[in-house]
């Protein structure tokens, strides 16, 4: 059967190379369900392994192939959906030719993430794979035990009407926290305000009494360097005005006078002669200048002891605030404003205490407000939820079950607010409702985090599914429903299911083996898709042949057409 889908983004490509016992394999994968097979032992979860790597997991040392240096397992995802690409400009990436290529090269102790080519963290690869792809890995029902994973579920099929009162409740519960934790760390007795009062007037009288202006201690400390070198200073100016002067005969103004008596009596013979002698005149007067104003501040700087006393000691109180308060003139000023409203809150105490309970008072109030909000979001929704999870459930062969999303007020408020939700089943006609941890085996688990995935499936932005032996535990009849309801998230979603079940691959959009060999002394695990007579011998093979004698092989072609005829049910 076509497939209703839009190929909007979905894992095309996997190419994994010195992993475990895979050499070097890639694999192409299509829209809807691409089924993946192959015996106990050929490495199925190693090709769910390997995905997760890509996408940051742990890399043990003893992964990579024996005698390789390195590991590599890259992923190409088509995305032409807004929710990706919005995430990678977000994160400062664009699809090249509407291609996201995730790859990951690993060593012991060492790996290295690309995201297009361009090298990224692990977190930032995990950040972009929320929205790439989904994997429900062998064990993740028994996260169904949890009450904490009932609350995640439920808020997801809440979807965007839920984000906004869980933002509000969410932003008051910190507010909260705030305001508790500023009470608790500003209460204080009488002697300790007093302590309090007593050092904060200290601290300000101390910073009002030195009168800091902003720039103070630059300008102190250049005037302090230029009096405390002023016998060098007047020393190397006594010495450039004696070379550059007139009064020695062998200084630079005199030389330069007699240059310039020189010049001038020959300036009538020859007219370019007088543009000379205007430059060296010009030069004449620029050291005349000079030597004037070398004169004058020589006059002007006479060392003044007093001056200089008075200039250290401001330098030193300033260095000393400086030492307590802050490390410039306007930390310390900032510091004497703190002071000052600590000392105006010291003044109204109780009033001041009495505000910070009574906007505490009115934030709870609206977070338990919102908290409301939240809990009627929650409410509304898990009646719906309710209702499509028991359909999914009636059509995964749970024939005789109640269902119910319990929303209940819990004992305390926490940043998800004060709801207590909890998945409550009964499958037995007439026995009452209970928890899901109570009640479910581990092949009802399967079935039922099934059934959520394909409730959840419309809702969800996710195209890409991954199911790693969700089968566990069913057989039979229940099998063909998994197979159909398989089928159905296939039509909305690309899945990769891992199986050990035929019904299950029979239904197969692309069928995929998993083998192992060996060859000169070496095991290799491989993956190729197969179709045709190929899949009805995988399908013999699952159904428990031995040998694949026309027999086995009719069993297979009734399977196949059993589930294509299935598949035009759905």
């Amino acid at each position: 059967m076509e497939k209703a889908q839009k190929e909007k983004k979905m894992l095309q490509r996997l190419h994994v190379k010195n992993l475990a016992l895979m050499e070097e394999t890639e694999v192409e994968f299509t829209p809807g369900l691409n089924i993946l097979t192959g015996e106990t032992g050929a490495g199925k979860s190693l090709l769910i392994g390997s995905v997760n790597l890509a996408l940051g997991a742990k890399f043990e040392k003893d992964m990579l192939r024996e005698g390789a240096e390195n590991a590599l397992v890259e992923l190409v995802f088509s995305c032409e959906g807004e929710t990706v690409n919005a995430k990678l400009s977000e994160m400062g990436f664009e699809p090249e030719d509407g291609m996201i290529i995730i790859s990951r090269k690993m060593q012991p102790g060492k790996s290295v993430c690309r995201i297009n080519g361009e090298t990224v963290t692990a977190r930032q690869v995990k950040e972009l794979a929320e929205v790439l792809i989904d994997i429900h890995g062998q064990h993740e029902h028994q996260s169904l035990l949890h009450k904490k994973k009932h609350m995640e579920i439920l808020d997801a099929y809440c979807g965007e009407e839920y984000r906004e009162p869980a933002a509000m409740v969410s932003e008051l519960y910190e507010k909260c926290k705030e305001l508790e934790e500023k009470i608790e760390t500003e209460a204080m007795d009488e002697s300790a305000k007093a302590r309090e009062q007593a050092l904060a007037e200290f601290e300000l009288q101390e910073i009002d009494e030195a009168h800091l202006t902003e720039g103070e201690d630059e300008e102190l400390e250049l005037l302090y360097r230029r009096m405390s070198n002023s016998r060098k200073i007047s020393e190397s100016l006594a010495e450039s005005y004696r070379y550059s002067g007139t009064d020695n005969e062998g200084g630079a103004g005199a030389a330069l006078s007699r240059a310039l008596r020189a010049l001038r009596a020959v300036t009538m013979y020859d007219s370019r002669l007088e543009e000379l002698e205007s430059q060296l005149s010009e030069v004449d007067n620029l050291l005349a200048d000079y030597n004037r104003d070398i004169a004058e501040y020589i006059s002007d700087s006479e060392f003044d002891g007093e001056e200089f006393a008075k200039v250290e000691e401001r330098l030193n109180t300033i260095n000393r605030l400086k030492g307590k308060y802050g490390s410039s003139i306007s930390e310390i000023l900032a510091y004497g404003t703190s002071r000052q409203e600590l000392l105006n809150k010291l003044a109204d105490y109780d009033a001041y205490m009495q505000k910070l309970q009574s906007e505490l008072a009115e934030t709870k109030g609206e977070l338990q407000e919102a908290c409301g909000k939240l809990s009627e979001v929650r409410r509304r929704n898990g009646e719906q939820l309710t209702l499509q999870l028991k359909e999914a459930l009636v059509q995964l062969n749970f024939l005789t079950v109640e269902f119910d999303t319990a929303v209940r007020p819990g004992g305390t408020v926490t940043a998800k607010g004060y709801d207590d939700v909890e998945f409550m089943i009964s499958t037995n006609p007439g026995e009452p409702l209970k928890s899901l941890s109570q009640v479910a085996s581990g092949g009802e688990l399967s079935r039922v985090m099934l059934a959520i995935k394909t409730v959840l499936a419309g809702r969800d932005e996710i195209d890409t599914l991954i199911f790693d032996e969700i089968d566990t535990g069913i057989s039979g009849r229940t099998a063909w429903k998994v197979a159909g309801q398989l089928d159905v998230v296939g039509s909305a979603h690309q899945v990769l299911c891992i199986t050990h079940l035929p019904q299950i691959a029979a239904m197969a959009d692309a069928h995929y083996v998993i083998e192992k060999s060996s060859t000169d002394s070496r095991t290799i695990t491989d993956i190729r898709q197969i179709e045709g007579e190929e899949q009805l011998a995988e399908l013999a093979r699952m159904l428990g042949s031995d040998e694949l004698t026309q027999a086995a092989l009719s069993n297979a072609k009734e399977l196949r057409e059993q589930a294509l005829a299935g598949k035009h049910a759905h």
